[in-house]
């Protein structure tokens, strides 16, 4: 079996280790075992760590029945030893987010009740779900707390208790272990079994930021980032502000008033601009010529209601259909009407002569059609 280094010292990035096998994993993998690893394996909701053996890049490491399996890019040596190294800032950072998680969730649970029923850590954010619903008010006490928490940069400790004392603990576990139980501490704030390495201070965390929640199976779920993952939202977050406030030349921390002001000044212009065009078409609608056969216009643009418009009025002035198309060939949205044809008894004829879809009332339906303006002018003609 792999002696699992990172148990003794979560911080080791570096170490020396003997190949004990490497077989071919096919797609040009291999399969390594080690006499000892300081590689975490995919486990507990963290991914496996990333690096190199010898010149092997490790692409995925997994835990078997028979130690530690370490996928590389490439054959090392059985019998050679060789020096391990983990990519240390990946390492390093989701330590940061697992270790905040367990300050979210202790917090959670001894605050309010909540006990963890989910917990994935992406490469951008980590994401808790609880099976209690919280208020906007609570997690924002969580995350004060929280922080307060790792500015106080208490000690976290990892061991394997004796059955007698694990018997006597009261831990947060998501399964029910009985033995090899591995204890995660951190005082006055969680006790949690735990398979994966942690940083050894809540200082070195740095911050935990709750990003968003939603409601989630009668609870809570929400989304977290801590330590660099903070820092980069943080990053991006303050750049968007920062443009956001140069375009529209107000102070960063007016921005969301800047934005606000831009929404109404656009929504007067939207009004203004869909009276100008309801005018338009009224007084376009009332040039039409009168006749005892049907009226078809084409338009580039028009809304929904300015097309029923249109149709209104030129039903007055027509004998047969009037019928306004928006749009291109192959992609024209239609409003027809008529005071003297029932065309929701003759919409199937005209969708099937202009491959189209549609219904409506006996005096006016609309819809869609595939037919170019030559054949829609051929067939009203």
């Amino acid at each position: 079996m792999t002696i699992k280094l990172y148990d003794q010292d979560s911080h080791l990035s570096f170490f020396p280790a003997a190949v004990l096998s490497c077989d071919p994993a096919g797609e040009g993998k291999w399969h390594v075992f080690l006499d000892q690893t300081a590689f975490f394996p995919e486990g507990g909701g963290q991914l496996p760590d990333q690096g190199t053996l010898g010149g092997a890049n490790v692409l995925d490491v997994q835990e078997t029945p028979d130690g530690i399996c370490h996928v590389t890019d490439a054959p090392l040596t059985v019998g050679e030893t060789v020096t391990g190294e983990l990519d240390w800032p990946l390492r390093f950072a989701r330590m940061q987010c697992h270790s905040g998680e367990h300050v979210v969730s202790g917090l959670a649970h001894s605050l309010y009740g909540c006990t963890n029923v989910g917990f994935h850590m992406g490469e951008n954010e980590v994401i808790l779900d609880f099976d209690k619903e919280l208020t906007p008010e609570e997690v924002e006490n969580i995350e004060i707390q929280a922080n307060r928490i790792i500015w106080e940069n208490r000690p976290i400790t990892a061991e394997y208790p004796a059955p007698e004392v694990l018997a006597e603990l009261d831990y947060r576990s998501k399964l029910d272990l009985t033995e090899n139980v591995r204890i995660v501490t951190i005082p006055d704030c969680d006790v949690c079994a735990c398979c994966a390495p942690h940083v050894k201070l809540t200082g070195e965390i740095g911050m935990v930021k709750l990003l968003s929640t939603m409601r989630h199976r009668g609870g809570i779920r929400i989304w977290m980032a801590a330590g660099e993952l903070a820092f980069r939202d943080y990053k991006v977050k303050q750049t968007n502000v920062a443009a956001i406030s140069a375009a529209l030349s107000v102070k960063q921390e007016n921005a969301f008033q800047g934005v606000e002001r831009l929404q109404k000044e656009l929504e007067a212009l939207h009004l203004t601009l869909k009276e100008t065009r309801a005018a338009l078409v009224t007084e376009k609608a009332k040039s039409l010529p009168e006749t005892q056969g049907n009226i078809v216009l084409f338009e580039e643009d028009l809304d929904s209601q300015s097309m029923r418009t249109r149709v209104n009025t030129g039903m007055e002035k027509c004998g047969g259909i009037c019928a306004v198309f928006v749009g291109k060939d192959g992609q024209y949205r239609h409003v027809m009407g008529s005071k003297h044809v029932d065309l929701r008894a003759k919409s199937r004829e005209i969708h099937q002569a202009l491959g189209g879809k549609g219904g409506g009332q006996p005096t006016m339906i609309q819809g869609s059609v595939t037919a170019d303006r030559a054949a829609i002018e051929a067939y009203f003609g």
